[in-house]
C-alpha cells in the first residue's frame, strides 16, 4: 500500500495486524498510529522513502508484510515492492503480501509484472 492510500485502508491494516498476532508473530511494527513505525528505506536514485506496512518477527526471522490493495498509482507500488523484495533477499528476511477479497486479481497482476513468486495471505 502506498502512503496516499494509507488513510482509506486503515481498517484493513488493523485487521491484518490482528491476523498476524493470531498467527503468532511478535514485535509487530506498523505504519499506523499507536504502533512503532518500521524502519524506512531510501531509494537513492530519486530519494524516495519506502516504509513497509508491517514488520514482525517469528522464530527469530524478520518478516516484511505489504498490503496488496488496488491503487491509482501501480507504478509506485511496483517500485516499493521491488525495493522491499531486494532488501529482504539481501538480509535473509521474509517478504509477504496480504490481500483481501476484491483485490486478488490486482495483486496477482502486480506480482506477475514484477516476476515475483509470492503466496498471498488472504484475509
Amino acid at each position: 500500500m502506498i502512503a496516499q492510500d494509507k488513510d482509506t485502508h486503515e481498517e484493513i491494516l488493523k485487521q491484518s495486524i490482528k491476523h498476524l498476532e493470531f498467527l503468532g508473530y511478535e514485535n509487530i511494527k506498523a505504519d499506523l498510529d499507536g504502533y512503532e513505525s518500521p524502519k524506512s528505506f531510501i531509494k537513492k536514485k530519486n530519494d524516495m522513502v519506502v516504509t513497509p506496512d508491517i514488520t514482525a518477527f517469528k522464530r527469530t526471522k524478520k518478516h516484511f508484510f505489504e498490503l496488496g490493495l488496488k491503487s491509482d498509482q501501480p507504478k509506485l507500488l511496483k517500485t516499493k515492492w521491488r525495493l522491499l523484495d531486494v532488501v529482504t533477499r539481501m538480509k535473509d528476511h521474509r517478504f509477504k503480501i496480504i490481500t483481501t477479497k476484491g483485490h486478488y486479481s490486482f495483486t496477482n497482476k502486480i506480482l506477475e509484472d514484477l516476476n515475483l513468486d509470492k503466496n498471498l495471505i488472504k484475509i
